[in-house]
């Protein structure tokens, strides 16, 4: 691969990641209340969380590369609603984390949900792998739904 092609990577890899640092770190100090509210069911342990949204930032910033490079017609409006997607996910954190919004977290979620359905369509329209590399992101979202529900209604 190129060397223009490897840098686009990297720095593709790198947005999601940051994007995710940050509003972690801009919620570091809410965790402690997060821990103390009654836990639904599924809940997973809480090493998991930092573990899978690792990973699938990772997946995010190599199907958002793989757009960059395919330099279709579809390329602009698929990056604008991948861009979209990670704005909505930023504040997510910070609506139900720190504001601890929990029913507009859920609602803001559902956003999330469907700007990503849609993200996955026009990936797969320029580039088929590059929208399944988004199931998992998809299904942990949907996951992550239903424990935003399910901590709103416990709590």
């Amino acid at each position: 691969m190129k060397k223009k092609k490897w840098l686009v990577y990297l720095i593709a890899i790198a947005i999601p990641l940051v994007v995710g640092a940050l509003s972690a770190l801009l919620c570091n100090g809410s965790m402690e209340n997060f821990y103390k509210l009654n836990q639904p069911a599924l809940a997973p342990p809480k090493w998991l969380f930092p573990v899978v949204w690792n990973i699938l930032f990772v997946l995010m910033g190599i199907s958002s590369a793989a757009i960059c490079n395919a330099r279709a017609a579809a390329t602009p409006s698929a990056l604008f609603l991948y861009g979209t997607q990670l704005f909505v996910n930023f504040w997510w954190s910070i609506i139900y984390f720190c504001w601890e919004l929990r029913l507009f977290a859920f609602v803001w979620i559902l956003l999330l949900i469907a700007l990503v359905i849609g993200m996955i369509v026009r990936f797969r329209r320029i580039r088929p792998w590059t929208g399944y590399l988004q199931l998992p992101y998809l299904a942990w979202l949907l996951f992550a739904a239903y424990l935003n529900l399910q901590y709103y209604l416990l709590n």
